[in-house]
């Protein structure tokens, strides 16, 4: 019967290969800590008035408004409304035509009141004259009212004059 060898033994002069290192954590619990300070820091700050996110001026603040629920907010200013005429504009479209329904209202001073009236048909003619000029594909951008409020706003400070009209109100913006 045949005898199994005996394994080989490892040489002397040689080790055994060693297990894998495991990764430290030190890096992960020093991260956590850091984070911690930080976060820590960054309330202190806040609450402490530093930054002006809190603290003593924050509670005043905070002590006036509970005091009087009621109390009125800044003083607005005295303001008067120039209706403007609806506009129906056709603009070209490749397969029929396409109607724009527009309303509006200016924001004038009391005192501006009556000269913004006087040059009314003025104005009406100029933002008339814009909104048949936009191109209809315009009209698909998500912002097109706010490019055009902006656009109709300027063209009728212009044709009214300097500090006559504070801002222009859609009352109605109706494709159809």
């Amino acid at each position: 019967m045949a005898t199994a060898a005996p394994a080989a033994a490892p040489a002397a002069g040689t080790a055994a290969p060693a297990a894998p290192r495991k990764a430290s954590k030190l890096p992960l619990i020093l991260g956590l800590v850091l984070g911690l300070v930080g976060a820590g820091g960054g309330y202190y700050v806040m609450t402490s008035g530093m930054l002006g996110g809190g603290g003593a001026a924050a509670d005043a603040m905070a002590g006036d408004h509970a005091a009087d629920p009621h109390a009125a907010g800044p003083a607005i200013a005295p303001v008067a409304y120039v209706v403007l005429d609806p506009l129906v504009v056709t603009l070209p479209r490749s397969s029929g035509r396409q109607y724009l329904r527009f309303v509006a209202q200016l924001e004038v001073p009391p005192d501006q009141l009556e000269s913004v009236e006087a040059i009314r048909p003025r104005i009406v003619d100029v933002m008339n004259g814009y909104l048949r000029a936009i191109a209809p594909e315009d009209f698909e951008d998500q912002y097109v009212l706010d490019r055009l409020r902006a656009q109709l706003l300027r063209r009728v400070q212009v044709v009214a004059g300097e500090g006559r009209v504070r801002d222009l109100l859609v009352q109605e913006f109706l494709l159809n």
